[in-house]
């Protein structure tokens, strides 16, 4: 239970359905936050939630997990010109990993969340995961990492609903959480510091060379830690010309490279750390590369490695796609745009 509206009817739906509940609240982040799931409110409105529906609710302290899988990678990948996903690390590493794991221990026999998304089960017994009922909503991506064991264990109550139902649901129990918006920001970073103020306390920024696709200085940033593909403003350079794209960072060097936006398109990138819901695929597929990104046809082709999870994969787009940062992550569905198949992460 984050605190939030979806993990509120979530538990709420589980009671209707029979089962015996009890909310589990994570504490991961132990420095200041006034966003996500990780602020003093949002544990309350957990803990208020819980009292509402009459079950118990624990508290676990995973922060040790959080700050050595999520927030010290985070910083480590900037300071490498990486641009990480942290979200989507800590559902890899603690809530569907180190949760699982404590659940073992206590004597669960499942864990559920809020997430908007859908596991089915094939004749052979083996578990799918499909995306969500609300496609606005759909979070299929960032949980794209779990394997047929997590899958299993693992229950998304709100998944075959929309977040309008989730909404009226709520408000018609009463819980507390019924308007509350919903969260989107890193629970770590804070809405008054940012990105740059809790990077800035833990690495040391080092200015950058701003130059064309063919070497010539065009400008310089302050922290080239802080740039990543794609991004169009704060590279240092005056208004009024071309529109300009980063098209490549290099830290070590200190360089930003900037183009025009047909230098950003790519026909083919390589995929690292792969996973596979059940086993390692070739062939067509849709691939999506931001959580409501849209799913692009491409090939894709295991290499030697890729044959076994953490391996790499090629990915061969149909049509050329603008570059994706390193660090993000890769996401392939199905033809039909309806099942995970697995996922890696963008390599440079």
């Amino acid at each position: 239970m984050s605190g939030g509206v979806d993990s509120s009817v979530a538990g709420a739906l589980l009671l209707r359905a029979g089962h015996q509940v009890v909310g589990v609240t994570m504490k991961l982040w132990g420095g200041d936050s006034d966003t996500g799931c990780c602020s003093v409110s949002d544990v309350d409105d957990a803990r208020r939630v819980a009292q509402q529906l009459d079950i118990d609710h624990l508290v676990f302290n995973f922060g040790d997990d959080f700050n050595a899988h999520v927030v010290e990678p985070y910083v480590r990948d900037h300071a490498l010109g990486v641009t990480p996903n942290p979200c989507i690390e800590c559902n890899r590493h603690v809530k569907f990993d180190r949760l699982l794991v404590r659940a073992d221990q206590l004597g669960f026999d499942a864990v559920a969340t809020g997430h908007h998304a859908r596991i089915g089960r094939a004749a052979n017994g083996s578990f799918s995961l499909e995306r969500g009922a609300d496609n606005a909503k759909d979070q299929s991506y960032v949980v794209h990492m779990l394997d047929q064991a997590a899958l299993g264990r693992t229950l998304f109550p709100v998944g075959d609903i929309d977040k309008t139902e989730v909404r009226r649901l709520a408000s018609e129990m009463g819980l507390r959480t019924a308007s509350k918006p919903d969260s989107q920001d890193v629970c770590f970073i804070t809405s008054t510091g940012g990105r740059q103020t809790f990077l800035g306390d833990r690495i040391s920024f080092r200015q950058g060379r701003v130059v064309d696709t063919s070497g010539s200085a065009l400008g310089k940033v302050e922290a080239v830690e802080m740039i990543t593909i794609g991004q169009r403003r704060g590279i240092g350079l005056p208004g009024g010309g071309p529109k300009r794209y980063v098209v490549d960072v290099d830290v070590p060097n200190g360089t930003v490279v900037v183009g025009d936006d047909d230098d950003l398109f790519r026909t083919t990138m390589v995929v690292e750390r792969a996973t596979w819901i059940e086993a390692p695929v070739d062939g067509a597929v849709l691939v999506q590369c931001s959580a409501h990104g849209v799913p692009q046809p491409a090939t894709i082709a295991n290499d030697i490695a890729g044959k076994v999870a953490g391996g790499s994969v090629r990915v061969t787009w149909n049509e050329p796609q603008r570059r994706i940062a390193p660090g993000q992550s890769v996401v392939f569905y199905d033809l039909a745009d309806k099942c995970v198949l697995g996922g890696g992460t963008a390599t440079r």
